[in-house]
């Protein structure tokens, strides 16, 4: 039951990072334009000094765009991330936050077999700070790894659903 469970939610994260992709693919091309910021679609401009946008870009890199002149060596690198995540999850314990990293690196694997590139799309500003476009696959990594480090050593914490 356990494992059903944990199936159910990292398959429906899989399923809607796929979806958010798909329409960011159809839609936000033919609404982006000049007048928003970086040439995107506003969605809500400085709440409390934040503002969010959707700008559609191409990613050929990992995070930030860093490496983006090796896409070989990023997808075999992913792949061993991937393979070792799924090892660890079936064969020992199932813990959420391994689970999310792996759903996002799933998510942008599959971007990278489709596309040859990962889609990129939600973009925020903090404080006039520009924050790198990202996908919800890139979020679910940050957050797997960031629930990894804060709940570190305190096992019932991080065992899965």
């Amino acid at each position: 039951m356990r494992f059903f469970r944990f199936f159910t939610v990292f398959s429906f994260l899989f399923g809607l990072d796929i979806v958010s992709k798909i329409m960011a693919i159809r839609w936000i091309p033919s609404l982006q334009g000049g007048g928003y910021p970086f040439g995107g679609v506003g969605i809500f401009s400085d709440f409390l000094g934040i503002s969010f946008s959707l700008n559609y870009i191409v990613n050929t890199g990992a995070a930030w765009g860093i490496f983006g002149g090796h896409a070989g060596l990023l997808f075999v690198c992913r792949i061993l991330i991937i393979l070792s995540l799924g090892a660890y999850l079936f064969l020992g314990k199932r813990s959420a936050f391994f689970g999310l990293v792996l759903t996002g690196a799933i998510g942008n694997v599959l971007d990278y077999l489709l596309y040859g590139h990962v889609i990129d799309f939600f973009h925020f500003v903090f404080w006039g700070y520009s924050f790198p476009i990202f996908n919800l696959a890139d979020a679910y990594i940050t957050l797997g790894v960031c629930g990894l480090m804060f709940f570190s050593g305190k096992e019932r914490a991080i065992t899965a659903l």
